[in-house]
């Protein structure tokens, strides 16, 4: 077996092929998830939508049973950080929620999540969602063969701190294959020891965590995944899963996106 301190995999143009149309189905799958956010709607119906339309394209839902996982998605609203379990609360007006699909197609996972706005949001909230997507795409930028992994944190967290926000330390990026989760590690702070230099055939996911204010900590609820801030201020989410080419990097979650 296959562990996370290991060396990378190295995908044959095969394995390749098998990521991009998982990944497509995974984008598909968010995108519909993503059209019924709205005040009023539950997790527990997001959870719902997620799974029928993953079961309609023939995949399995990755976080269903991952670790006893008892959803089909991961639902985090407002200050919750990550691994939000879907239930009856209804969303409000003004909530922020990040939607976190998996979908696992032929042998392969396929990884991404978004922020959305529920209704109209306040200044903050724009401005966290604002900021954490465009650490996202600045730190894909940098991705390339022969980049080093340490060198995503060096560019995210100062995009958060010069908005006022901060880099949750405690979740990170990962490689994506035929496993969920496996090597390469992939922290989104600066300063970090993260091994590895990226190589033609790899496959992994960026995904920083921020939070508005200077306060990166987390508290663990006791259903033993929901992580939320310490302060109780919001955090938001954005998550890629990429593949290193020969000459660059190609994002296999792409889609289109709305700024606010």
């Amino acid at each position: 077996m296959r562990r996370i301190g290991q060396t990378p995999r190295i995908l044959s143009p095969e394995e390749q092929g098998k990521m991009r149309k998982v990944c497509k189905l995974a984008r598909e799958v968010l995108d519909i998830a993503a059209a019924a956010v709205r005040p009023g709607i539950t997790t527990d119906e997001i959870d719902e939508i997620v799974h029928k339309a993953t079961i309609e394209r023939n995949a399995y839902p990755s976080p269903l049973n991952y670790r006893n996982f008892p959803k089909s998605v991961c639902t985090s609203v407002n200050e919750a950080i990550c691994h939000g379990i879907p239930d009856k609360r209804k969303l409000q007006e003004g909530d922020i929620i990040n939607i976190d699909v998996t979908l696992y197609y032929d042998g392969f996972h396929g990884d991404l999540n978004e922020t959305y706005a529920v209704g109209e949001i306040d200044e903050d909230s724009k401005k966290l969602i604002r900021t954490t997507r465009e650490a996202l795409d600045a730190a894909i930028d940098i991705c390339k063969p022969g980049a080093l992994f340490r060198d995503i944190g060096k560019v995210i967290e100062p995009i958060a701190r010069s908005n006022a926000c901060a880099v949750v330390r405690t979740y990170t990026g990962h490689g994506i294959n035929d496993l969920f989760h496996c090597a390469p590690n992939i922290p989104h702070y600066a300063k970090n020891k993260a091994v590895g230099t990226m190589k033609p055939g790899m496959c992994f996911t960026i995904e920083p965590m921020i939070n508005l204010g200077h306060n990166w900590g987390d508290v663990h609820w006791p259903d033993n995944w929901t992580a939320t801030t310490v302060d109780g201020k919001r955090s938001a989410q954005f998550e890629d899963t990429l593949l290193i080419t020969e000459t660059g990097v190609e994002i296999l979650t792409a889609g289109s996106r709305s700024d606010l």
